[in-house]
């Protein structure tokens, strides 16, 4: 095995350590277990690479593209790890690169390709569903902050001072709930198909947007079916876009006057997928009109030397302030803050990158596959996004006896061979909740 080096340009853990820093240890013994070398800070003249090895350099601290520049324009590195910092098309990296998290709009490196990773001679990957559930969470986080729209604290504090009576003072704090409000969850990915979930769970009236060869997915899992944008959002009361900004940008302002002229007045939007999925100018016309009620984007913003913002979310700042406590900015909270699921990105990130290096085999891959390597498929989260075939394939006997027996159970039921309506109900629960655990509910990808 050839000696190669590997930057980390990205915190791969949120939760600080006992020295008050953010605690990068995790990823630090998996590399080590895996017989790689971590390096704490970057690669200089002086550094001593024992041969024969992977060296990981974690640089949390770069933000800029001048940052990684100054170390990535001759190849210094041969691959790399990143989350939000960007790479720009001049870094070069001869091994690949991953994003942690789903997407890679950030990763513009010319040795893949671009952000697409199509075309290059290095692979691009990603590690999609290891922060899916989080983000979604997040999504909820922020609705349930608007809906139902009680004032909690308040009571809190008149409760404290004598100053609230239940028979008297209740109907001074009309609310309403999100059970039958409809929400547009547009795009069926990984992070997607999490927020439709959560919405079932509250009885939200769920319409997914998604390419026709989902609509029976869709339907399957007791979703409304959209075949456009336009007819996802009709009417919708909360919009929730994950769609990723497509194949050459092809979703960059989607949301402008047109479609956010759809919605039902005083609408919900939760974007926290990509900020350039909204047309700034559309999303001024719809706030002065009332049309959008609310409106919270989480994503990317960087400060450069001088101080200056810039990034996807830079350009709604301004908008922002002229419309206090209706757009909320958030600086890609959603996606990064959660210190479980960076870390098993970035355990996955690693695994990714020392399978290309070691195997030439790809996992996750985005774009096309370079010459010279391997596609070994995707490899997510379990229960996340799709059911794929080395989930059944797992299964052992004992499982897939069980299974059968539940699902006998119901269908002797309504076949009228008994009448244990009970019986067949537990069983019938009993298969749910025993598929879900095993992660086979969602579509199906051989």
């Amino acid at each position: 095995m050839l000696t190669r080096k590997i930057l980390i340009a990205d915190l791969v853990g949120t939760t600080l350590n006992q020295h008050h820093q953010p605690d990068h240890d995790p990823v630090k013994r998996h590399i080590e277990a895996k017989g790689g070398v971590f390096h704490l800070g970057p690669l200089t003249a002086k550094t001593k690479l024992e041969q024969a090895h992977l060296h990981f350099f974690y640089q949390p601290q770069l933000a800029t593209p001048e940052d990684i520049l100054a170390q990535c324009r001759d190849g210094q590195y041969d691959a790399v790890i990143a989350a939000a910092t960007h790479i720009p098309a001049e870094a070069t990296f001869e091994c690949g690169g991953v994003r942690i998290g789903a997407g890679t709009g950030n990763m513009g490196s010319h040795s893949w390709g671009g952000s697409d990773g199509q075309g290059g001679q290095a692979p691009l990957m990603n590690t999609p569903s290891f922060n899916a559930r989080a983000t979604a969470q997040m999504v909820f986080k922020q609705l349930l902050a608007l809906v139902p729209d009680v004032d909690l604290g308040t009571m809190h504090k008149r409760v404290l001072t004598g100053l609230f009576c239940t028979a008297r003072d209740l109907i001074d704090f009309p609310t309403t709930r999100l059970a039958g409000k409809k929400i547009a969850v547009l795009g069926f990915g990984h992070i997607g198909s999490e927020v439709a979930k959560l919405a079932k769970a509250f009885a939200m009236d769920v319409t997914v947007y998604a390419r026709a060869k989902h609509q029976h997915w869709i339907e399957s899992l007791g979703y409304r079916y959209a075949p456009t944008p336009m007819a996802a959002v009709a009417d919708a009361e909360v919009i929730s876009p994950h769609l990723g900004l497509g194949v050459n940008g092809g979703n960059i302002g989607i949301f402008d006057k047109n479609l956010l002229g759809a919605v039902r007045k005083g609408c919900i939007l939760i974007n926290f997928d990509r900020a350039e999925l909204i047309e700034r100018d559309g999303l001024a016309w719809a706030l002065k009109k009332e049309i959008i009620g609310f409106c919270a984007i989480d994503a990317d913003i960087f400060l450069d030397d001088k101080g200056v913002a810039f990034g996807p979310l830079a350009p709604f700042v301004e908008l922002a302030k002229a419309y206090p406590g209706r757009l909320r900015l958030l600086p890609h909270v959603a996606a990064d803050t959660e210190h479980h699921s960076r870390v098993e990105g970035a355990m996955a990130a690693v695994d990714q990158i020392v399978d290309a290096i070691e195997h030439r085999r790809i996992g996750n891959r985005v774009g096309s596959l370079p010459p010279g390597y391997e596609d070994a498929g995707p490899k997510t989260v379990l229960g996340v996004g799709k059911v794929r075939e080395q989930h059944v394939l797992a299964l052992d006997d004992a499982k897939k006896a069980h299974l059968a027996e539940l699902a006998l159970e119901v269908a002797q039921f309504w076949q009228g061979h008994h009448q244990d309506a009970a019986k067949a109900t537990e069983a019938a629960n009993c298969l749910m909740s025993e598929m879900t655990r095993l992660g086979l509910i969602g579509p199906y990808e051989s």
